[in-house]
């Protein structure tokens, strides 16, 4: 199992793949591993297959081979083959034999890494435990059923990702699935391009990850998906999955093909040379379409017809962070540093100023350091050199400080002369220089750390706060005490402001602080990490005062309670209550409230000194909210026995009085009356039904509804005691109380007293007011790029008051805040709402309001996103003029916006004509930057315009400046000869020949083809022509294909002629009549004359060989010889030797070589050999000393040395004396011999060990011997 962190290698060079076999067949799978020698083992369903008659293995160097013979349905399942630990899985799958010429079944539901219209086949489902092949959601594969997690013990992959194939600007996804169901915790999995390039600090519009959990089969599924691809995007991705014990990875690759866009496709691209490119679209004749054409070119798209896109989406290529600092100039370092996490910029700086650029050859290193690394924060690095010398010592240091093991961090290792230094979980500390020493010699490196990009977790929300309010940004990110930057409208926030901004950190979590809002605060927010950005808006408005609900005038009899309410927008304001102007001052009977928002009055036991005009000043406000409190006073006649029922109010008879109360307040009537006998009291509601006006008053009376049809009454009694309606009466009054009105209780209430002696009756009309409903979901028109125009309808029912205005909202469509666009109410039906950030996504609402208060929100609307149109196109010109066609170019828009690009649209009009007469030259858009205008009027003067288009509609037209006359100019024909062309055309035989010439002419000039003067007749020559040059073509060319071939080129009386000279060439034949000329010695000359075809080019030289007769191998002799004669020396005695010679051109060599015929044999000569005498030599030397000890004075305490050289032979017998005493039996002592360097070690000595010190070396030539004084001081 391989350490976490360690990136596994496969042990497999070839891996096999899935096949479908149909049944009685064979199925061969191979697998080639790395080394040979190694152990395979094959399974089938998790048991090792061994051979039999069913199952064939065999083994060949690297290659291991499968066989399953006469497969059945029985066969079908998974297999895998084992090589170390490493492991692949595939399928075979028994399928039916197909007819000659199969249809093609219908393809599996398309998935994202399948792009249409690039070929290929899918590849095979291949699961290796350590390294396997990649596989790219989509892909067929074998297995069929759910992701289920096999018992492998080796990786942590249920499914790798595999190579994939998209067009440019197409969409493709990467899956990965790993097993979950041995794991305690999600596994961490990260996706690399390249070498290093973690694509998290990458994710963005065109790149995103994504991950899920599949409960049922405890399998993770981990997305790589690449949206609108570019070229950029192409190149090796690595997968690398780790949990707290294991760790697995895999490789894949992306291959990104240029588009093919309808109707680009030329034919006669297929005649071009490769290195040009057709830019415009081109016509051949009908009559010259015979011949065979190279469609390996119809399947590159020219790079005119290429949508240009904003560099600014394209994905981003790998980045060698150290190559862009060399590079860059001093100024960009900061902005450099911070964008790819490097933390210490002072350090870099010295650092990258301290480098060396030049190398000496080092003698002590045969490979150095490279000049920098770089690694992510958490992961290892290896430092390696090489050596040359393997037994040298070598030291590591740090910072000048030499690294010392200890625990796990560093590890030191010796490989034969590669020396290796890993550092085990980076981190910031470990961003420093590191230097390998050997001996006097070392080299350094820098190390950068870099830290993993910050990614925005919860971005910014918009605020809309008024002047002098507390506004508090919050953006949470991915790491803990990340490096921030805050910026306002573009410009960044320092600390040098912190008197008006504050900055907090609070874990992940940052904070921007303005304490008090003013008007110039408003603007837009970012915040800005290394790994993205978040944008908000602050919008600061003037402090207004906002009446949701109004006090209303009141009618109360005696002894009743008054409550005055009004509802305003700000919690925090206070206000005085005024009667008839005067303050009012609260006591046991008047109290005043002031809850949240609402503010009350209640005035209890009501007396007719209380009618007034009331009053609510707000504070700080210019605002005065007035009501009226009426009394009812209840008029008591005297009246004798037997007196009729009759109702005292004030206003009696038949017209009903209006009595308003607000919903959910408090209704009741207080009706006094009289009789004798007491009378009975009924109430009746009178029911009306019929059509009934939206939002509009209640019929005045029952009387008025008699002339209409539309109104039918019908009355209903009320008789109820207890509940929300209940009457009650008594001996002098009846009350009728409703708790909590609502609007089914708004209608005509009619009081009837009865006795025997007569009756009374009264109407009383209530009317129940409330806030209007909601209104519909507003509708989103007229998007421009940072406005828009939003409409909504009134609501249904307006609350029984007229409605006032309208409030509108707005939120992004991933927020949750909704921001209000306007403080005073918007009296009209459409608002055009703008200051909006172009492409962000959002939500429009609206609020109705009436006298009583605001209704609930209406639905929010569709979803919109504020989109630009585009630019006008630029650069636009004429490129072609013919009789009844124009050829027009242009370049794409400078500004594109938000939405891309869909199209462009062109038009044309006469010299002088109007707008409204544009007439449009194609129906629908085109994609491509040039464009043929065909079925115009010979002779007219036309005006051209070019629009770009998307989803925003189109942009500013470009005009042509001048008129344009549509007539073909006549021009005199000329040939462009290339120039690779002027001179002598050569191909081998066999070879295609594709001879291009451009030429100009106007009108089209006839082209007429000769070889040696005589018309070119046969099938094997094709000629094609275009307006604008022709073409040459031999499929396959041979030798009487050469010649001189002349093109001619005519407008009516006037031509052009062109010569080309063609040369085919092939090999030459051998050379003729070798023959050996003479043998002497252990040399052989010969002699040949030249080959009878020389492959019509000129011979560049001959190759000799000779072979000895017992082997028969040839060996070569002379190479590009051009003599037709040679001597080979250098020959065996006793050997017999054939020769061989072949013959050279441009081509190659002869396929055949010209032979001697019969050995030849170098003779023996007869020569004894006599040793030579030598006499010996004596290297003995009596000892002598080349460097005698010197004097010496040291420290006490400290160790010291005496040193000397010595030489002789043989070796001399070396011992040391002190004042005449030996030393060799003290252990205080040690005495070293390298190379005749003589050395001896004192071990902290002391004032004791002071004297003279003797070195004797004795041989058997003689003795030496040297001296000198220690003294020993005791440091004071």
């Amino acid at each position: 199992m391989p350490e976490p962190g360690k990136k596994p290698v496969s042990a497999f060079s070839k891996k096999p793949r899935s096949v479908e076999v149909a049944p009685g067949r064979p199925a061969v799978f191979e697998a080639e591993t790395e080394r040979a020698g190694v152990k395979v083992r094959w399974q089938r369903g998790g048991s090792d297959i061994s051979a039999s008659d069913k199952f064939g293995l065999a083994a060949e160097g690297t290659r291991h081979t499968l066989t399953v013979r006469d497969v059945g349905p029985a066969d079908q399942g998974s297999y895998a083959v084992i090589a170390g630990s490493s492991k692949v899985k595939f399928d075979l799958k028994v399928v039916e034999a197909e007819p000659a010429e199969p249809v093609p079944a219908p393809a599996p539901a398309p998935a994202p890494a399948e792009t249409p219209g690039i070929p290929g086949e899918a590849p095979a489902s291949a699961t290796e435990g350590e390294g396997g092949s990649p596989s790219p959601e989509g892909s067929s594969s074998a297995a069929t059923n759910g992701p289920a997690a096999p018992d492998d013990p080796i990786g942590l992959f249920v499914t790798r990702p595999q190579d994939g194939e998209v067009t440019v600007g197409g969409s493709i996804t990467f899956s990965a699935r790993v097993a979950g169901a041995s794991l305690l915790k999600p596994p961490v999995v990260k996706w690399f391009k390249g070498k290093w390039v973690d694509l998290s600090s990458k994710v963005g519009q065109h790149l995103q990850l994504h991950d899920s959990y599949d409960r049922a089969s405890k399998v993770y599924l981990f997305e790589l998906h690449i949206t609108d691809a570019q070229a950029t995007s192409a190149g090796g991705y690595r997968c690398e999955v780790s949990t707290k014990d294991k760790f697995d990875s895999c490789n894949f690759n992306l291959t990104v093909h240029e588009a093919i866009g309808p109707g680009d496709l030329d034919l006669r691209s297929a005649f071009r040379r490769t290195s040009l490119a057709g830019g415009g679209r081109r016509t051949s004749d009908s009559s010259e379409d015979a011949g065979v054409l190279d469609f390996s070119s119809l399947l590159k798209k020219s790079s005119s017809f290429r949508t240009p896109r904003d560099s600014k989406l394209e994905a981003p290529a790998e980045e060698d962070v150290w190559e862009i600092l060399r590079q860059a100039p001093p100024s960009e370092y900061e902005r450099i540093a911070f964008q790819h996490g490097v933390t210490d910029l002072r350090g870099m700086l010295k650092r990258l100023k301290g480098m060396k650029r030049d190398e000496k050859k080092s003698t002590a290193f045969q490979k150095k350091l490279q000049p920098a690394y770089q690694v992510n924060k958490g992961h290892k690095i290896r430092l390696a050199v090489e050596l040359a010398d393997p037994d040298a010592e070598v030291k590591w240091l740090k910072n000048g400080q030499e690294i010392q093991m200890s625990g796990s961090k560093y590890i030191f290792e010796s490989n034969g002369a590669k020396r290796t230094l890993t550092i085990s979980q980076c981190s910031l500390a470990d961003d420093a220089a590191y230097q390998c020493v050997v001996g006097g010699e070392k080299c350094s490196t820098e190390l950068f750390v870099k830290e993993p990009p910050v990614l925005i977790v919860r971005p910014l929300e918009d605020q809309l706060v008024m002047v002098g309010q507390r506004v508090e940004f919050e953006c949470e990110v991915s790491e803990e005490g990340a490096q921030v930057k805050w910026l306002k409208d573009g410009v960044e926030l320092t600390r040098e402001e912190t008197f008006k901004y504050r900055f907090k950190k609070d874990g992940r979590k940052h904070h921007l602080i303005i304490n008090e809002a003013t008007l110039e605060d408003a603007g837009h927010y970012t915040l800005r990490t290394s790994g993205g950005q978040a944008l908000a808006e602050l919008i600061v408005q003037e402090k207004k005062l906002e009446v949701y609900q109004s006090i209303a005038d009141l009618t109360v009899g005696a002894k009743d309670q008054a409550v005055f309410k009004c509802e305003v927008s700000d919690e925090n304001v206070r206000g005085v209550w005024l009667k008839n102007g005067k303050e009012l001052v609260p006591d046991s009977r008047i109290k005043v409230s002031h809850i949240g928002r609402v503010h009350k009055l209640t005035i209890d036991d009501v007396t007719p000194a209380d009618e007034a005009d009331y009053s609510f000043v707000p504070e700080g406000f210019a605002c005065n909210l007035s009501a009226k409190l009426h009394f009812m006073e209840v008029k008591i006649d005297f009246v004798p026995r037997q007196e009729p029922p009759k109702i005292h109010l004030d206003c009696p008879g038949r017209q009903p009085d209006t009595i308003v109360v607000v919903a959910g307040n408090k209704l009741r009537l207080d009706v006094p009356i009289s009789g004798d006998p007491a009378p009975t009291v009924i109430w009746q509601k009178t029911m009306t039904q019929g059509k009934k006006v939206p939002a509009g008053p209640v019929p005045d009376a029952p009387g008025d509804a008699g002339a209409s049809d539309e109104w039918v009454f019908e009355k209903k009694l009320l008789c109820e005691t207890e509940g929300r309606v209940r009457v009650e009466t008594t001996k002098d009054r009846s009350i009728f109380t409703v708790e909590g009105a609502e609007k089914e209780d708004e209608g005509v209430y009619t009081v009837t007293v009865k006795n025997p002696v007569g009756e009374d009756q009264v109407n009383l009309t209530v009317k129940v007011i409330d806030v209007p409903d909601p209104p519909a979901a507003p509708k989103i028109s007229n998007v421009g790029e940072d406005s828009c125009t939003v409409q909504w309808e009134p609501p249904a029912y307006d609350g029984g008051q007229p409605i006032l205005g309208y409030i509108l909202e707005r939120k992004k469509k991933k927020s949750y805040r909704w921001m209000r666009l306007n403080f005073d109410l918007l009296r009209d039906l459409q608002h055009e709402a703008r200051r909006m950030i172009e492409g962000v996504v959002y939500e429009m609402r609206v609020y109705a309001v009436n006298a009583i208060g605001m209704s609930r929100p209406s639905p929010a609307s569709q979803p919109f996103m504020p989109v630009g149109p585009p630019s006008e196109p630029t650069h636009l010109a004429v490129e072609d003029i013919s009789d009844t066609t124009v050829s027009l170019k242009w370049r794409p828009p400078e500004r594109e916006g938000a939405g891309g690009l869909d199209g462009y649209s062109v038009e044309y009009c006469q010299e002088g004509g109007e707008c409204s007469e544009w007439v449009a030259a194609l129906q629908g858009l085109t994609e491509r930057t040039s464009m043929l205008v065909k079925d115009l009027p010979t002779g007219a003067r036309l005006l051209f315009r070019v629009r770009a288009h998307n989803v925003a509609g189109p942009g500013a037209p470009a005009t042509t400046k001048e008129p344009v006359t549509v007539q073909e100019i006549l021009q005199r024909p000329r040939l462009q000869l290339p120039r690779h062309l002027r001179q002598t055309i050569q191909r081998r035989v066999g070879e295609p020949v594709n001879l291009l010439i451009p030429f100009q002419g106007k009108p089209r000039p006839q082209v007429t083809w000769t070889k040696e003067g005589q018309p070119l007749a046969g099938e094997e020559v094709s000629i094609r022509n275009s307006p604008t040059d022709t073409i040459l073509f031999i499929r396959a060319a041979r030798r009487a294909h050469s010649g001189t071939y002349q093109v001619t080129l005519r407008i009516e009386n006037m031509e052009d002629k062109a010569t080309l000279v063609l040369q085919i060439v092939d090999k030459p034949s051998p050379p003729q009549d070798i023959r050996v000329t003479e043998a002497w010695g252990f040399n052989v000359a010969l002699e040949w004359k030249p080959p009878q075809d020389d492959g019509n080019t000129e011979i560049s030289g001959y190759t000799v060989q000779k072979a000895d007769k017992k082997t028969m191998e040839w060996f070569t002799v002379l190479e590009h010889y051009r003599r037709t004669h040679c001597v080979v020396s250098e020959l065996i005695i006793g050997n017999g030797y054939y020769f061989r010679v072949f013959s050279h051109n441009m081509v190659g060599p002869s396929d055949k070589a010209a032979t001697t015929k019969e050995p030849v044999f170098i003779p023996r000569p007869g020569i004894t050999y006599e040793p030579p005498d030598y006499k010996a030599m004596d290297f003995s030397e009596a000892p002598s000393f080349t460097h005698p000890l010197v004097n010496r004075s040291v420290i006490a305490g400290y160790n010291a040395t005496l040193c000397c050289a010595v030489r002789g032979s043989p070796k001399p017998k070396i011992s040391w004396l002190k004042n005449g005493l030996d030393l060799g039996g003290d252990a205080r002592f040690r005495m070293f011999s390298k190379q005749g360097v003589l050395t001896l070690e004192i071990r902290k000595p002391c004032p004791y060990d002071g004297g003279v010190y003797v070195c004797r070396a004795t041989n058997l030539q003689g003795e030496a011997q040297c001296e000198c004084r220690l003294e020993v001081r005791v440091p004071q």
